[in-house]
């Protein structure tokens, strides 16, 4: 779990297994003035989640400890009020898209995503 040096007041949580993407999604979002948190995994991005309020999180499908969907199954259940949730996947299957709208997701995006598109629809979201 890493905590970035950034003071706005809209808190953006990136959970990806995937260094490369965690790094460069932060750094775009920093750049964009929001604070940024990261986890490698669900169960670290749920604990911060817990710990920060995020105002939006954008989760990876698969990842270690417990997958995108069961972290989205976890706010759901425990948040009336839910924050909004950007799902990134590599994952091709309309069935797994179908379950992250059941399950109130604000974007579905496949990797790989340019980054200019999701800081886009991250302002969108948090505006």
């Amino acid at each position: 779990m890493h905590e970035l040096d950034a003071s706005p007041s809209q808190t953006v949580l990136i959970v990806d297994d995937d260094a490369d993407i965690l790094a460069s999604v932060s750094y775009a979002l920093k750049q964009a003035g929001y604070h940024v948190l990261t986890a490698d995994n669900g169960e670290d991005g749920l604990a911060l989640v817990k710990t920060n309020q995020p105002d939006l999180a954008i989760l990876d499908m698969m990842m270690p400890k417990r997958s995108g969907f069961l972290v989205i199954e976890a706010l759901r259940e425990e948040y009336t009020d839910p924050i909004h949730i950007i799902m990134m996947t590599a994952n091709e299957g309309n069935r797994h898209q179908s379950y992250a709208e059941l399950l109130g997701v604000a974007d579905y995006l496949h990797k790989p995503v340019a980054i200019d598109t999701l800081v886009a629809r991250v302002n969108q979201l948090l505006a």
